[in-house]
């Protein structure tokens, strides 16, 4: 990767995001301790209300996350609380609006590819049509509609799954994910970290609820289910002391850059729902000659997105740290705070902000030109991840 200069006029940064949120802080920090200046701000709320932005030639553009910004919220999904769970449609078709009022500039986040990243459903076909181990989905490629919890039902019995994760196909954070399981004895048990009120609202929580009344999991279901549903195999994974685990590996320029453990004793990883980093040395070991193959998979999962400079991957690991399968991939999935660079990167001793700065720095002046729309997706049936 290196952190060279190319010859000629210095890289002049744009960044599109919530001025306020600390990952502006992260990446200005970066930019200036590479001698690149401060960065451009460009605020979402204001591309928004303008209904586009112009950058310059010579900008290099980069695009972070719209989120934790109540009034960017509203704008986006329409939902005046920023809790609820509902309007994922809503934000994915104003997020697509908003970066294509977007012109001009060297842009490092291709539209094309957010398009993708942030549906799960064409993530998902992308990613198996290259060959790169997922766990099983009915609705990959979105060939298959789900429209309440009943169609949820008939998709597991007819793939012959118990378990399976219900997932808002244009959600994020976790936000509408449910885990569930049922028994052949009929049982049904959903764990997730939507709290349904007592107006039938939906709202995330930080806390964990597990619900095993189905009338109550297929209220929740049928009121998702607008925003568009990803029904996928819950695979058994791999353990780190008593908690699951899982990894996010985060990808820059085509390489694997940093990567972090995610434990918890319930099968949501996320950190802000209780999730805890765990030892990445002692994975390691876990994995053995296997890890190398962890980081490749997390590279060609991120290869899937070309245009995109840097993507986080879910990794998940089977049981004893041999296989692995991409559960997801992140196009805003850099923020690690304090997490610096894997031995053999080329990113030691950075955080995952300077090695994105420092990519930029060593790449080709001409960065690959933005398309205008998301290339159709022809879902393959061929990786599916089995551990």
């Amino acid at each position: 990767m290196g952190g060279l200069r190319q010859r000629g006029a210095p890289v002049k940064w744009a960044v599109v995001a919530n001025g306020e949120n600390r990952r502006v802080d992260l990446f200005r920090a970066a930019a200036e301790k590479a001698d690149c200046g401060t960065p451009r701000l460009v605020e979402w709320r204001d591309v928004l209300r303008d209904g586009g932005h112009e950058f310059a030639d010579d900008e290099v553009v980069r695009l972070d996350s719209p989120g934790e910004n109540a009034e960017v919220d509203r704008l986006f999904r329409g939902v005046d609380e920023p809790t609820r769970v509902e309007g994922s449609a809503r934000w994915y078709a104003g997020l697509l609006a908003c970066v294509g009022s977007l012109r001009g500039g060297r842009r490092l986040d291709d539209p094309a590819d957010l398009a993708v990243l942030f549906d799960k459903r064409l993530c998902h076909a992308r990613l198996d049509a290259a060959g790169v181990p997922v766990p099983q989905s009915p609705t990959s490629g979105g060939l298959r509609t789900v429209e309440d919890w009943s169609g949820v039902r008939g998709l597991m019995a007819e793939a012959g799954l118990r378990r399976v994760f219900v997932k808002l196909a244009h959600g994020s954070s976790a936000s509408g994910v449910l885990a569930v399981e049922t028994t052949t004895a009929g049982r049904i048990r959903a764990t997730t970290s939507v709290e349904r009120t007592a107006d039938a609202a939906l709202h995330n929580s930080l806390r964990i609820r597990r619900y095993t009344d189905e009338t109550g999991i297929a209220a929740i279901v049928d009121a998702l289910a607008p925003d568009g549903l990803h029904v996928e195999r819950w695979l058994p994974k791999a353990s780190l002391g008593s908690r699951s685990a899982d990894l996010r590996v985060v990808v820059v320029a085509g390489r694997a850059t940093h990567a972090v453990v995610r434990t918890s004793r319930s099968p949501l990883t996320n950190l802000h729902l209780g999730g805890a980093r765990g030892d990445l040395a002692a994975v390691r070991a876990l994995a053995g000659d296997r890890w190398a193959e962890a980081l490749s998979i997390s590279e060609r999962a991120a290869a899937c997105f070309p245009g995109t400079l840097c993507v986080g991957v879910d990794l998940l690991p089977g049981v004893g740290w041999r296989r692995f399968a991409v559960g997801e991939v992140n196009a805003f999935g850099d923020l690690l705070p304090r997490l610096t660079g894997l031995p053999g990167s080329g990113a030691e001793g950075m955080d995952t902000y300077a090695a994105q700065v420092a990519a930029v720095l060593s790449r080709s002046p001409e960065l690959s030109p933005v398309r205008t729309a998301p290339p159709l997706d022809t879902p393959a049936r061929t990786a599916h991840a089995s551990a």
